[in-house]
């Protein structure tokens, strides 16, 4: 592994959360796939060998609940799940080197040689553990088969995590007053051995891993409450006949608990696009294997890797322990190669509410392209709507104004209004040289997208295009080709081949967004191949002399059918919710439950208070000068804000949140009024405004001034 800027002259991995095989896909479970593939793309387009990989998680308790309400086997039902994910993911331009499923031959072999190689390097070792047990169903209950009240809030909870108060997961045996899901209930503990994969052994380890961890901060800063903290080992087998067997005859009928075989279907995917293209291709061990001697071209000379490849995780955010604590372990026990990067999603929702699967409130994949949209236009929407870490929200309304504005009335309309003035006066692409102005702009333009990559920005990369066409559409209006046919004519030409130029950058730093739309866009300037193909250098390339008369990429949305569509889906929910009053409890995805999570907003306050009691308020624009972890403090950081009048000192609890090294520059929003607080013997001048638990800092859109009032 390299901590080089992409592109390394290591192989990259990057993988997606693996979609649970229990449901339909909604566009919020796209997120992270349609960012893994725009990343994965954006990797290749700067010259980094890159295999990008996923599959279908198959196993766990869900899987074999639901397949038991319908009647048919755990395998029956999760591999038509598998299917359908697999025949969808294309469709939103989503193109995986290899989708596999945790069911499959090599992740079952992969997995069980991992947990002997644990064994055998005195990681794993057996304990004694209170298990569920429903007498009258004569049968264990591991994971969503029981729940009860959370051992450390007290809050609802099942299976193995708190899911409706701390979020912790959940060792089996921790559930209070347990209840059988099977039978409704009480359940019994009984003792029964279970394997445990000790990673207190690797707490050092782990520590020092987090902080040269790459990616999102949530990443970096959510998981050091465990590893800094009392880390527990962790319980890798389950009583339940769906899974893959606990190695060895010693495993006395369990089965590895999902997390474990689930994340290894990384590299089993990996491993089989090898096995499907060639090590030459691409080397699955030469990505994950830590150090040594590559085996897969036998018959000829081996090849050694010294470090190994560079891992991008791209999950939801409810899965950063998984992949930051637990997975790194195993990896590490194993002789793997850690993760570079974790890059770690935001919640998307549907006009301000979680999407609710049994409640019909959602926009269904399927429903999406049914409605004949194209897919570049979520794919745009959903990369460049927010940073990677922070909540989105879809509404019709907003995703039409974004189309227009930024896709028909920024990009869609340079790239229209240059080539059809290029092919009317000169059948193509003038014969003139690039100006200095707009090579150095392309030049600027590359280096967004390249910084965007490094600083693992999807958004970042995605609107370097953007800016990009911005300047077209300012350069062409300042220029005026229009004009200069008839008085300057190689004034003229300079002007449209610049703009020809400009679109042909546009093309490559913008495919990996819409690869479909620049597809169509390559073909349109005379170019041969594909776009895919390209690398950020072709943007200087000169385009064909000659292409024919171009077409107008993206439509405008109208108004009328964003009703129709908000007519719609309010119709169904209703429908919905007026055929079942029962509680809504969707099925929860594993390897990527963030994005089907139906948020539990808290309930507006029914108490109003008066217009002057809000003026009460002193709410003020500030910015972040410094900002430092307070010690012996697991949440507090110490900030010093500007407030134009003065510098405030304030203390907030933000600490594993965020990288507060970054925080310096950052525009805030305060209460500036607030009494004086001492916390951990630091005094606290105001109150910092966040949103939720994740706590997203309330900024401005703007640039409000430091000391400007919000009113």
């Amino acid at each position: 592994m390299s901590h080089e800027d992409f592109p390394t002259e290591n192989p990259a991995v990057v993988t997606c959360g693996l979609p649970y095989a229990n449901g339909d896909l909604h566009i919020g479970h796209l997120r992270t796939y349609v960012g893994g593939d725009i990343y994965s793309r954006s990797l290749r387009t700067l010259g980094q060998q890159t295999a990008f990989v996923s599959g279908s998680d198959m196993h766990g308790t869900p899987v074999a609940v639901n397949a038991e309400k319908e009647g048919v086997t755990p395998e029956e039902f999760a591999l038509r799940h598998h299917e359908k994910y697999e025949a969808t993911f294309p469709r939103f331009n989503i193109e995986f080197d290899n989708y596999g499923h945790t069911h499959d031959e090599t992740n079952t072999e992969l997995t069980q040689e991992i947990v002997r190689t644990l064994e055998a390097e005195g990681y794993v070792y057996e304990k004694e553990i209170p298990v569920a047990y429903d007498p009258e169903a004569d049968q264990w209950l591991p994971d969503r088969f029981v729940e009860g009240a959370c051992p450390y809030c007290g809050a609802h909870a099942r299976g193995d995590e708190c899911d409706e108060g701390c979020g912790r997961h959940l060792e089996p045996g921790e559930i209070e007053e347990p209840t059988s899901t099977l039978t409704g209930n009480p359940a019994e503990y009984r003792e029964r051995e279970h394997k445990f994969f000790a990673v207190s052994d690797l707490q050092e380890y782990l520590q020092e891993f987090i902080d040269r961890l790459e990616g999102t901060s949530n990443a970096q800063n959510q998981p050091r409450e465990w590893i800094e903290g009392e880390l527990q080992d962790w319980c890798i087998t389950r009583d339940m006949d769906w899974g893959i067997d606990y190695p060895g005859d010693e495993g006395d009928d369990l089965v590895l608990y999902v997390w474990v075989d689930a994340p290894i279907e990384y590299i089993s995917s990996t491993k089989q696009y090898t096995e499907r293209v060639g090590a030459d291709t691409f080397d699955w061990e030469a990505a994950w294997k830590d150090a040594g001697v590559s085996e897969s071209d036998a018959g000829s000379e081996a090849r050694r890797t010294e470090s190994g490849g560079d891992i991008v995780h791209i999950i939801g955010r409810d899965i950063i322990q998984h992949h930051t604590v637990f997975w790194p372990a195993m990896l590490r026990g194993a002789g793997y190669v850690e993760p570079r990067a974790v890059m770690a999603s935001g919640f998307i929702t549907l006009n301000g509410k979680g999407f609710s699967t049994s409640r019909n409130r959602a926009v269904w994949a399927d429903e999406y392209l049914d409605e004949g949209f194209h897919p570049d236009l979520l794919r745009y929407y959903l990369a460049t709507n927010g940073g990677f870490q922070q909540d989105v929200d879809f509404s019709w309304s907003k995703f039409k104004d974004r189309v227009n504005s930024e896709l028909v009335g920024t990009v869609g309309n340079f790239l229209y209004r240059s080539m059809l003035f290029a092919y009317r006066n000169f059948e193509g692409t003038p014969d003139a040289d690039v100006s200095e102005e707009v090579e150095a702009r392309i030049e600027e333009a590359i280096d967004e997208f390249e910084a965007g990559i490094n600083d693992y920005s999807v958004r970042q990369a995605g609107n370097a295009a953007v800016r990009l066409a911005q300047f077209g559409n300012e350069y062409i209006q300042r220029n005026e080709p229009w004009k200069l046919t008839d008085e300057d004519p190689e004034a003229a030409a300079q002007v449209i081949r610049d703009c020809v130029q400009i679109a042909k950058a546009i093309a490559v730093l913008f495919f990996p967004v819409a690869p479909g739309k620049m597809q169509a866009l390559w073909e349109q300037l005379g170019e041969d191949g594909s776009v895919t193909d390209t690398a950020v250098d072709d943007a200087f390339e000169a385009p064909p002399a000659s292409f024919g008369e171009p077409e107008a990429l993206f439509e405008k949305i109208e108004d009328e059918r964003v009703e129709e569509l908000n007519e719609k889906l309010e119709a169904r929910v209703a429908e919905t919710e007026s055929e079942s009053d029962e509680s809504d409890e969707d099925a929860e995805n594993d390897m990527d439950a963030d994005s089907d999570a139906d948020i539990d907003f808290e309930p507006i306050a029914d108490d109003r208070i008066s217009f002057e009691e809000f003026q009460d308020l002193d709410i003020r624009v500030g910015e972040i000068v410094a900002a430092e972890g307070i010690d012996g403090a697991d949440k507090l950081a110490k900030l010093t804000v500007d407030i134009g009048v003065e510098e405030r000192q304030i203390v907030a609890g933000i600490k594993q949140l965020h990288d507060l090294d970054a925080l310096s520059g950052t525009k805030v929003i305060i209460v500036a009024n607030l009494e004086k607080a001492e916390l951990f013997g630091v005094e606290s001048n105001g109150m910092l405004l966040a949103a939720g638990d994740e706590a997203d800092i309330l900024t401005t859109h703007g640039d409000a001034v430091p000391g400007t009032k919000v009113q």
